[in-house]
């Protein structure tokens, strides 16, 4: 799935992606970018994300770059 960074905390971690398919939120949390190129994210960049829900929320289980798949 596509989407974009929407809010990330270098310090924690942890963020939010809006996803181009339904505008829903899905959460950063901290060891999502573990595996990934990356070591931060900056608001507005665009991401492919892997998704999984977990007690009734969504989460990014894996980051790439926002053209990957497309």
């Amino acid at each position: 799935m596509q989407g974009v960074v929407k809010v990330y905390d270098t310090a924690t971690s942890t963020g939010v992606v809006l996803l181009d398919a339904d505008h829903s939120e899905v959460y950063l949390r901290p060891g999502s970018l573990e595996g990934s190129i990356f070591r931060m994210l900056r608001q507005g960049q665009r991401v492919v994300v892997d998704v999984t829900e977990d007690d009734g929320k969504r989460f990014v289980t894996r980051v790439g770059l926002g053209t990957e798949g497309a």
